[in-house]
């Protein structure tokens, strides 16, 4: 039984490196969520390329980050972060909006060679 479970462990430890090491050179951007807009509003990224984005709320209230062109939707709790892992993405423009407030909480991901 202790051996099964060094086993499982052992998977367990090379699968997240894996998954960590396949993330480690992406590159980092940031949104930021205040007064219920989005912060910067047009965010340029390079095409070809995966990318870690990190949403930061700064509002009390709860948001959710949609966008029906990257296919993500989620839940940005009031003044919490979340991370996104978006790509590799074709050249164009991506419009994200947030739930709650469409009319003030929006914006685009420009992507770029």
């Amino acid at each position: 039984m202790q051996f099964r479970r060094l086993i499982v462990l052992s998977v367990l430890a090379h699968l997240t490196g894996l998954f960590t090491t396949c993330f480690a050179g992406d590159e980092v951007y940031k949104l930021v969520i205040k007064d219920h807009q989005f912060s910067p509003v047009e965010l340029s990224i390079p095409s070809g390329k995966k990318i870690k984005l990190f949403v930061e709320n700064q509002d009390s209230t709860t948001e959710e980050f949609e966008s029906y062109d990257l296919n993500r939707e989620k839940i940005v709790p009031g003044n919490g972060k979340i991370t996104l892992f978006l790509g590799p993405l074709r050249q164009g423009i991506y419009k994200y909006f947030g739930e709650f407030h469409k009319k003030s909480a929006k914006g685009i991901i420009k992507v770029t060679n």
